[in-house]
Parts: structure tokens; sequence; C-alpha cells
């Protein structure tokens, strides 16, 4: 018998499956709240490059930590997981279990393992940075990591410039690498009884030609007029954390004139991947997963029937 309380979370890559398995939790009328876990749809305004549910979608199986911040702040992993918490802890008391879902794969590691004695952001150092990679180029940058922290910059995309300036002002402000930091014991272990499933691909090409048209339907359904929209509605920059998400990047440097708009797509779907190759490169380091084949037409089922007996055990209990 487990003391702790149940919590649930589904993870995955990019267009594995996750909303809609969690959304048809909701629809079979299990006792659970659904808790976003993704970094981009904590943005307001930015619905189609994110593939953030529907308004409809919303109504029928609401989500906690969507649209919750302007484009123009910063949600950090830190945030996220005091937000989780308190909603998790909320969501117990009223006698529902926690269901997390999405692909942001450091906001799960933070939850789970606590957080890190990490330096907070220095904005002035981070200016300096961006200065120096300018001049050099990020793919310098990247060398210069490896020299202070070669373990995370071999964890790291050279054309990864968020994490590499997030590593590189770890190293400097803290005197220490990032990997032998994280490598220490948490502050706070999360305390629940968590079933973790992981929905992954046993054929990768499958999941790429999911993304590739997930994309299509991104444009279609007019993510360009949504950059062009965020825009004009916000003072916007690429600096900014919405702006590096993956799609509206490659929309605003199209909209500016660097490339054409075959183009925007074909970096804009190679983004993705990336994407999706350090999400699965998360959760293959992660422990006591339940993985299910997100390629099966039979993922949603085999997913809610771990669920459905996670919940009948613990209602026993």
């Amino acid at each position: 018998m487990n003391p702790l309380p149940p919590a649930i979370f589904i993870m995955g890559p990019t267009a594995s499956g996750k909303t809609a398995t969690a959304m048809r939790l909701i629809e079979l009328g299990l006792p659970v709240e659904l808790i976003s876990v993704d970094s981009a749809l904590v943005f307001k305004d930015m619905d189609i490059g994110s593939a953030k549910p529907s308004k409809a979608e919303l109504v029928a199986a609401p989500h906690h930590l969507i649209d919750i911040i302007d484009p123009t702040e910063v949600y950090s992993a830190a945030q996220f997981r005091l937000d989780a918490r308190a909603l998790m802890d909320d969501i117990i008391a009223r006698g529902k279990v926690p269901v997390l879902v999405g692909g942001t794969m450091l906001y799960f590691n933070t939850l789970q393992q606590g957080i890190h004695d990490l330096p907070t952001a220095d904005a002035e150092l981070r200016a300096q940075i961006h200065l120096d990679a300018q001049a050099i180029g990020w793919a310098a940058m990247h060398q210069r990591l490896a020299a202070l922290d070669p373990i995370t910059a071999a964890r790291l995309d050279p054309n990864d410039t968020q994490r590499i300036e997030r590593a590189l002002e770890v190293c400097i402000l803290s005197g220490k690498a990032m990997s032998s930091i994280l490598a220490e014991p948490a502050k706070e272990i999360l305390p629940y009884d968590l079933l973790k499933i992981a929905l992954v691909p046993s054929d990768r090409s499958v999941l790429h030609q999911r993304i590739a048209l997930r994309f299509d339907q991104m444009l279609n359904d007019g993510l360009l007029a949504e950059v062009q929209m965020l825009r004009a509605k916000y003072p916007l920059n690429l600096d900014l954390p919405s702006m590096r998400c993956v799609g509206y990047r490659q929309a605003w440097s199209h909209l500016d004139g660097e490339y054409d708009l075959a183009t925007c797509r074909e970096k804009g779907i190679a983004a993705t991947r990336q994407l999706a190759k350090r999400q699965l490169t998360w959760l293959r380091s992660m422990d006591d997963c339940d993985l299910i084949d997100c390629v099966r037409n039979d993922a949603a089922i085999k997913s809610i029937e771990l669920i459905e007996k996670k919940l009948q055990i613990n209602k026993k209990m």
C-alpha cells in the first residue's frame, strides 16, 4: 500500500497523441483533472503554432496552465513547479487525480526531481553572451560551452541557442558546470505515487510524417497570420522565449523576407523534428516509465487501460 496520493504523467514527443489521450480520459468521465506541461501553451494568443487545443476542446476538457501569460513574459521551470504543485494538491483535496500532459521534459523533470541550486538569470550577462554570439556565431559558443561543461555541451545541439545560452550563464555565474550542479541531489522530491506513461514511436519515420502533416496544417490554418497578429499586438522580438518556440521563429523570419514560404516550411519541419529528438532523449533518461508505442492505432486505448488500473488500485486503498 502506497501512502502517497496518485498522479499521472502522459509524456511524449510532439505529434505523439498526448493531448488526444488526455482528453479521452475526460470523455470517459474518469475522476481526473488535466494540467498542461507545455512551455508554448502557457502563452496567450499563440494557438495555431503551439497546436493548442481548440476553445471547444478546452471547454470539454479543461486544462490548467494554458493561456496564463502574455508572449512578452517569461515562465520558468521553477515557476511551473510551484504552480503545478499547488494545482496537484488542490486537485487531490477535491477527490480527483491530477493528470499532467505535455512534452516539455524539463518541466516534468523539475517537477519530479525538485529544484537544483542554479543561479537566476542575469540580464547583463545574457546581453554579453548575445554580443559574443553575434561576433563569433553560436557554433563557436557551443565550443566555448564544451570547454566549460563538456557533458552539457554533448547533450545540446549546436543550434539550440536558448539552452547553450543558459548553460554558459550558469557556468559563468556559479563557477561550476551545470551538469555537475544537476548531478547533485535536488532540494525536494515530488511526494506523489506516479504513473508515468511515455508515448514513444517504434518507427520514427511515422512520427516525422505526422510532424510534417501537422506543420502543413498549421500553415493552412493561418500560422503566418497569427505571427503577424502577435507582432502587431505585442512588443515582441526573437530573443523572447515565446518567439523561440518551434514554428514561430521560422514564420517570423519568413515574414521578414529572410526566405520564401517553401524554405519556411522546410525549416519549421526540421526544427520540429529536432525538438522531438530532444524530447525522446529526455524520455530515455527517465526511470520507471510505461512505454506505449504511439505509432500503433491502439496507443490511446493502452494508455487509458494503464490509467484506469491505477485509479482502481488507489480507489481500493
